[in-house]
């Protein structure tokens, strides 16, 4: 596909600060990597002084192989093309040394994050378990210091402002055990980086030195922590394209400042500024609905999307009595459309607000036999339970492996605290030699007091033995009661205020142990494996990737949140759920800039829809809020639906159903002859 005249523009710009304005289906991962090669072939650059990055993964990976089909893979292997996050890491990783960390250090996900703050309010602030679950102020702690991080303060700078709230104190904490165990977390890969580059000037010099350009997708995702780096690395030459759409920032929640979109603009007042308008992706009339929907809410910059593709199919809003008339109500039209239209079940998606309102529609879809995929939802590899299992079957396979080690050494809790740990982990540091070995070194005796030292013992004796199963092959037995003897079943009914919480959870680490012991039997008619075997076949990374793989390959319904949705898109889309107090959601309403936000949101779903949109909502939805017996009657459509135009939508209100058109009644007819046909072949 040839570039229009607003893209070539963008691909052309390369003499100062440059934002493209795209919106939804304009096309900017196409100018993205055409511009990535036009630097390289046009403008002479070199792929190692280019960077490209991106929100997601995939949308790196994406990128990657576009840019290679155009450049070739020798020369895209040579470019800088990941996530904001990943390029943090790899700085880090560069100089290591120069962040206080050794070469090995640890990367702590959000679970190890909450389990550490879990330990330090036990430890800590008890008093705050009178009035709340440790579970809620760890995720509490957990949240307001990543929007700290976001936001470029340290422990120090919110002393310094007189801030001493018990977050703020475990936030100090917290960021000693850190370091006392050679890691860091997620925020840290974009925090550190930035802290460094703003106080080390010849940290800032080199890395401004490597990247002569830069390129930043989907930029209105982008935080206060984020546009500080793209600022930094950019600061000597200020060469740089942004492609974003202030009309799609929808994760405020997570630090997300669409007003970064304006600071640009003031911070570089030689910005150039390219609008990409044209829509390759939905009708006239959804682009029509989405632009006047948008229209509501202030903008620094203002853009009108447009299409060559026609009008197409008006929008179709239908109410509904219940939540469980509104999922078959959705079950029945794509039913039928997909008759008459002879389309695949990969060609719909159902969006809506919360996951709890899938649970209805994925039940009424399931006893009506439609195939659904919940994308977005959490992978099994990604529940806390078993990232422990895995942890301390790898710690079985390795007792070297730092990361694994720090996971479960107080998993279940053995009075192995952040003082001992640091203890180990300093003097891990210092000799350079794994934790373990440390562990069984006599040095740290000198600085535990012996309580301390018979909880380490304890813990080194457990994991030795359990290693001699390994050793004397009794691999089988070991999968079959690793669980018993670490006591972690007992350990999750414990620390599990619901049952029914803690007995899924024991289920999930079962059926875990369980798919070990078939490979390590050869079940079904598989070749027998060694427990460290095993361990390696159900490797994370690798079961993520096959889950995602097949459910790609599916062909069933998608189901997801308007979250999940941003950056697919769909022949045809139902959005249910457009009622007041769901989209907009409550709690955004009374929110400054709450309703802008949610007005985006609705705004992302509606130009997820290629061809056809159906928008439902119910008039009565029961909805738990505090009281689990409480039913809150729904009957509001959402102030989101009156702001749409009366020419591109039909609504058809409660007992009234769309009809096939007359499209779908010829092409009836039509599918009714040609049956007819082959029936009379057949005779």
């Amino acid at each position: 596909m040839q570039l229009n005249e607003s893209q070539r523009e963008a691909v052309a710009y390369t003499d100062g600060p440059c934002l493209v304005l795209a919106g939804a289906g304009s096309g900017k991962t196409r100018v993205i990597t055409s511009k990535i090669t036009s630097l390289v072939c046009d403008k002479a650059f070199s792929p190692e002084s280019i960077c490209a990055v991106t929100f997601t993964n995939k949308a790196a990976t994406e990128m990657r192989e576009r840019v290679a089909t155009d450049l070739g893979s020798d020369l895209a292997k040579r470019l800088t093309i990941s996530t904001f996050h990943s390029l943090g890491l790899s700085i880090i990783r560069k100089d290591h040394a120069v962040f206080g960390l050794g070469r090995n250090f640890s990367l702590f996900d959000q679970y190890d994050q909450q389990k550490i703050l879990g330990d330090i309010i036990k430890d800590d602030f008890p008093q705050l378990l009178t009035e709340q679950s440790c579970k809620t102020l760890s995720e509490t702690a957990a949240t307001q210091i990543s929007l700290w991080k976001s936001a470029l303060k340290s422990p120090e700078e919110l002393a310094k402002t007189g801030n001493r709230s018990w977050v703020a104190l475990a936030y100090g904490l917290y960021e000693r055990y850190l370091q006392a165990c050679n890691a860091v977390d997620f925020e840290d890969l974009i925090y550190q980086v930035t802290s460094k580059l703003l106080n080390d000037e010849n940290f800032k010099i080199r890395w401004q030195n490597q990247f002569r350009y830069m390129l930043v997708d989907e930029y209105q995702d982008t935080n206060e922590n984020q546009y500080q780096l793209l600022k930094l690395l950019t600061g000597a030459h200020q060469c740089f394209t942004v492609v974003g759409d202030d009309d799609q920032s929808i994760y405020s929640w997570r630090g997300a400042r669409p007003e970064n979109i304006r600071m640009l603009a003031e911070d570089y007042p030689n910005l150039k500024v390219i609008k990409l308008e044209e829509n390759y992706r939905s009708t006239g009339h959804i682009l029509h609905c989405a632009n006047e929907l948008i229209s509501n809410n202030q903008h620094t910059f203002t853009k009108t999307l447009h299409t060559s593709l026609g009008d197409g199919e008006k929008i179709q809003i239908i109410e509904t009595g219940t939540e469980e008339d509104e999922a078959s109500r959705v079950a029945e039209l794509l039913f039928r459309h997909r008759y008459h239209h002879r389309t695949a079940f990969h060609d719909y998606a159902v969006l809506y607000r919360s996951n709890f309102q899938s649970r209805t529609i994925e039940k009424i879809f399931r006893e009506n036999h439609i195939p659904c995929v919940i994308t977005g939802g959490s992978s099994f590899f990604e529940q806390q339970e078993i990232k422990d299992i895995m942890a301390w079957c790898r710690v079985l396979c390795n007792p070297r492996d730092d990361a694994a080690l720090l996971r479960i050494i107080n998993v279940p809790r053995r009075g192995i605290g952040a003082e001992s740990i640091g203890v180990i982990s300093g003097y891990a540091k210092a000799s350079g030699k794994s934790l373990y070995d440390s562990m069984l070194s006599n040095a740290i005796t000198k600085d535990l007091s012996p309580k301390q030292m018979q909880a380490v013992g304890n813990f080194v004796i457990l994991v030795t033995n359990l290693r001699q199963m390994l050793i004397a092959k009794q691999d089988l037995n070991l999968a079959k009661t690793l669980l018993t003897r670490i006591n972690y079943e007992t350990y999750l009914k414990v620390s599990n205020e619901s049952e029914v919480a803690a007995d899924f959870k024991i289920r999930s680490v079962r059926s875990l142990m369980q798919w070990i012991e078939e490979l390590i039997a050869g079940r079904h008619d598989r070749e027998p494996l060694n427990f460290i075997e095993a361990v390696d076949k159900l490797g994370l990374r690798e079961m993520m990737d096959r889950n995602n793989d097949n459910n790609a390959e599916m062909d069933a319904v998608q189901l997801m949140t308007l979250h999940a949705s941003k950056g697919l898109e769909f022949p045809y889309v139902f959005l249910v759920g457009a009622e007041e107090g769901i989209l907009p959601h409550r709690n955004s309403i009374d929110v400054e800039g709450g309703i802008e936000e949610e007005r985006r949101l609705c705004y992302v779903g509606i130009t997820r829809a290629r061809r056809e949109l159906t928008i439902l909502l119910c008039r009565q939805r029961k909805m738990r809020i505090q009281d689990p017996t409480s039913e809150i009657k729904m009957g509001t459509p959402s102030r989101f639906l009156y702001e749409l135009p009366k020419d591109d939508i039909e609504w058809f209100r409660l007992g009234k159903m769309p009809g096939p058109s007359k499209e779908d009644n010829l092409a009836s007819v039509t599918e009714a002859i040609r049956r007819l046909n082959e029936l009379n072949k057949m005779q």
